[in-house]
């Protein structure tokens, strides 16, 4: 779950995107860049709201 949903910037959805993105650079095996060509996120703002994301909601709320 990636909290905001939001783009900061133009307001579109890139939370729908974050699992995937999250899944397929954690291990640093695919270029976070390519990744995000192949979701289809192309507006600067967009990208840089997943590649800066830190996912607290684990910390914050860790009894689920």
């Amino acid at each position: 779950m990636m909290i905001p949903v939001r783009c900061f910037t133009c307001g579109k959805v890139v939370g729908e995107h974050w699992e995937e993105f999250k899944q397929r650079t954690k291990e640093g095996d695919e270029n976070p860049a390519d990744v995000l060509d192949e979701l289809g996120v192309d507006r600067p703002c967009c990208r840089r709201m997943l590649v800066s994301h830190k996912d607290l909601v684990d910390i914050v709320a860790p009894y689920q």
